[in-house]
């Protein structure tokens, strides 16, 4: 990219980004603005897309709940963004994990990566 470009997005960049990927079970805690109170909602689920790069990064984090689908987008360096726990590691051969839409229940599960020591 642009070195220009890349300075001056330096500063805003966060420096304690676990390392995230595709498959990985991940608990996103979100800052909420509720009129003058604000609290932190946790998303907990399945990362099934990364975009972007630098500062535009972002991931695409589904789950399901009561039934329904839900996907959200955030943006990982937003400064809304509390902190991101990756809780396992998911063992996926794409970067692209779509084919999960389709899928419900049993049929969704993703193999966990064992780390070597």
């Amino acid at each position: 990219m642009n070195p220009i470009i890349d300075e001056l997005e330096k500063p805003f960049l966060r420096e304690n980004l676990p390392d995230i990927n595709p498959g990985d079970t991940v608990k996103v805690f979100v800052r909420i603005i509720e009129g003058n109170k604000e609290r932190t909602q946790a998303f907990e689920g399945t990362v099934i897309k990364e975009h972007g790069s630098g500062i535009n990064k972002t991931i695409t984090v589904r789950k399901v709940f009561q039934g329904v689908g839900v996907e959200r987008v955030f943006l990982i360096n937003s400064p809304r963004i509390e902190k991101i726990n990756v809780l396992r590691k998911g063992d996926v051969r794409r970067s692209k994990l779509y084919y999960l839409r389709e899928r419900s229940g049993k049929a969704t599960r993703i193999k966990e990566k064992i780390e070597k020591r």
